[in-house]
């Protein structure tokens, strides 16, 4: 098959992807889309002789975007808009969770300071402040007190930007200092990691300890639905463990893997290779794709 790898920046996972699928003869097309163009009825590159694309693009708003023209062109794409658009969102992530009936934490969103901070002492300290888009616990605020909520609250309604006047609170969970991350292909685990550290955020990109984790019946129910309530495709699903047991806080459309490859025995590339290898077969090699 062809593959078109989306990317604006190749880092060690986008290397591996590109090693595996060349070592089984596929060919691969190395889009960067900084240098592209994107029309409605084409674009600079000839998608039409792609069977799939894959995106990996780091940031957000180029992935939003990319993958919703490649839909248009009639291309099969890993993930898909619909997915790329509920994931990259955390209030439509939190929307899609609770709706399907799957836990998450309790969570409020504000559109102006003084209703944040009312929401904020409704929760009770500490209380967690997230932006509603970003990744790798950047921008993450864990609040203690009044003194904190109102410092904060002030910093983020003057940064500027409209996405930082959307205030997404979340209930503090008091987490036995580590969190949980699945890789799934359309809901099947492939296999997970345990993240530990002494900080409140546990993710591997800043630093915490990765080790093997066991998925149980119950982890690999709830990374099922969680797949299915937001389309699902090539996920991270990202938990916590409460006395109530379970709970899912993200779901990532463009996971990284290179943490998880590391402390586990899965070939976890050959299994996406393997998984885009049937999604390109299912999509009758093409035939649907746009005259371009």
């Amino acid at each position: 098959m062809k593959v078109g790898l989306l990317y604006s920046r190749i880092r060690t996972d986008e290397k591996l992807l590109l090693e595996e699928l060349r070592s089984r003869g596929h060919e691969v097309k190395k889009i960067d889309v900084r240098d592209q163009q994107f029309g409605l009825s084409g674009s600079s590159v000839d998608a039409a002789e792609l069977d799939i694309v894959v995106d990996r693009c780091v940031a957000t708003s180029r992935s939003m975007y990319v993958t919703e023209f490649f839909d248009s062109y009639g291309v099969p794409i890993v993930n898909p808009p619909d997915v790329a658009s509920t994931c990259s969102d955390k209030v439509k992530t939190s929307l899609a969770l609770e709706e399907a009936g799957i836990p998450t934490p309790d969570t409020r969103v504000a559109f102006t300071r003084e209703a944040a901070l009312d929401a904020i002492k409704d929760f009770g300290y500490p209380v967690v402040l997230k932006p509603v888009v970003g990744s790798w616990g950047r921008l993450m605020a864990r609040i203690e007190d009044d003194h904190a909520a109102e410092a904060i609250l002030e910093h983020k309604e003057t940064l500027g930007h409209y996405e930082h006047k959307i205030f997404y609170i979340q209930e503090f969970v008091d987490k036995p200092g580590r969190d949980l991350r699945v890789l799934s292909l359309d809901g099947d685990p492939v296999a997970g990691m345990i993240r530990s550290a002494d900080h409140w955020i546990t993710n591997a990109h800043r630093g915490a300890e990765t080790r093997v984790l066991d998925i149980n019946e119950e982890i690999e129910d709830l990374v099922r639905r969680a797949s299915d309530a937001v389309g699902g495709g090539l996920l991270g699903v990202d938990l916590m463990e409460t006395d109530d047991g379970y709970t899912i806080h993200e779901i990532n459309h463009t996971v990284e893997y290179k943490a998880l490859a590391d402390v586990v025995d899965v070939d976890i590339v050959g299994e996406v290779v393997d998984w885009l290898e049937v999604k390109a077969t299912a999509s009758d090699n093409g035939a649907a794709k746009m005259a371009l």
